[in-house]
């Protein structure tokens, strides 16, 4: 089960930074939750940490994107297996050298 956000956003920006996926973005009017990233927190947090944050409540259980705790675990590490190839595929700085 995917998070969304509704119209009952006031855009008050602590919904973003908590979101372990990078799943929350602005959208057009308000913020919006990308349902492919978005895993409820599982895998990071007992609870969804956009839910427990929002000052107005206005982030329901997405009704189009109904998913087990099994798939939203199953999303958890294929997003964490991404995230990390991404990671190794980083440029490195060089390391000095030992008479730099």
């Amino acid at each position: 089960m995917a998070l969304m956000i509704t119209d009952e956003c006031i855009n008050c920006d602590v919904c973003e930074p908590e979101c372990p996926n990078d799943a929350i973005y602005m959208g057009a009017d308000f913020y919006e939750i990308d349902p492919h990233k978005c895993t409820e927190c599982v895998g990071h947090f007992d609870e969804p940490q956009c839910v427990q944050v929002c000052p107005v409540a206005c982030i329901p259980i997405n009704p189009e994107h109904v998913e087990s705790r099994e798939t939203l675990w199953q999303k958890f590490e294929r997003l964490a297996a991404a995230k990390a190839a991404a990671t190794a595929l980083e440029p490195r700085p060089p390391v000095p050298s030992a008479g730099a």
